[in-house]
């Protein structure tokens, strides 16, 4: 080989047949996360405090959290009432925020017949939730009873009970300027109690029972 010659390399353009192979895979696991979503069961306020964390930690940002602002802002109003703290409880669930007014502090025994001095705390409730910014919620009336049986002319039966105090509560928060559009009414009877109503026993758990007779006020996003 002579002084002064060089080996030549072919120039060749670099294969990228690998980039059509990540492209079918990134295309198939966003397909899959998105096939995900659609069947799973949604936690709002689990999404909103995953959303802020995020902002915060890798966005160094400071991200809304609505439904929390709801929340806080309904506690409020329920704590600035006079009795509201003993009536209410302010929660949330995976749908958004959850209220509970004891059934024995709105209506007369056996009755739908709303207690006068309830009023002051569905007032502040109901015009709290009107707030312009709150207006794409929803709102969902609900309506429980403990598992003591009732039988009478007007409600021959605990759902039909537990429909006529949520139908009240709804027709009262109407009245007060919450638009009828945002709000729906069900009736759970004695099926979905939050505490036993008795012991493994049958005992009766008087407190437990107390605790399940309610008016519950879900708030969530539209």
């Amino acid at each position: 080989m002579k002084r002064g010659a060089r080996f030549h390399t072919k120039n060749e353009e670099p294969l990228e047949d690998w980039l059509l192979s990540y492209a079918d895979m990134i295309t198939l696991i966003m397909a899959f996360f998105v096939m995900l979503a659609a069947i799973s069961k949604v936690d709002a306020n689990l999404y909103e405090k995953v959303q802020s964390g995020m902002a915060k930690d890798i966005g160094k940002r400071t991200a809304s959290t609505p439904l929390d602002n709801v929340r806080k802002e309904l506690a409020q109003v329920v704590s600035a009432t006079r009795g509201g703290d003993d009536a209410v409880d302010v929660g949330s669930d995976e749908r958004g925020v959850v209220l509970n007014l004891d059934a024995n502090a709105m209506f007369k025994p056996a009755s739908a017949e709303i207690r006068p001095e309830i009023m002051p705390i569905i007032k502040g409730i109901a015009e709290t939730l009107n707030n312009e910014r709150f207006a794409s919620y929803r709102i969902e009336v609900q309506g429980h009873t403990d598992d003591t049986p009732i039988k009478t002319q007007q409600f021959p039966s605990n759902f039909d009970l537990a429909a006529a105090r949520a139908l009240t509560a709804m027709r009262i928060m109407n009245g007060l300027g919450l638009p009828e559009e945002r709000m729906t009414m069900s009736s759970f009877g004695q099926y979905s109690p939050r505490a036993p109503n008795h012991r493994d026993d049958g005992t009766p758990l008087p407190v437990n029972q107390s605790l399940n007779r309610r008016i519950s006020i879900h708030v969530y996003p539209h």
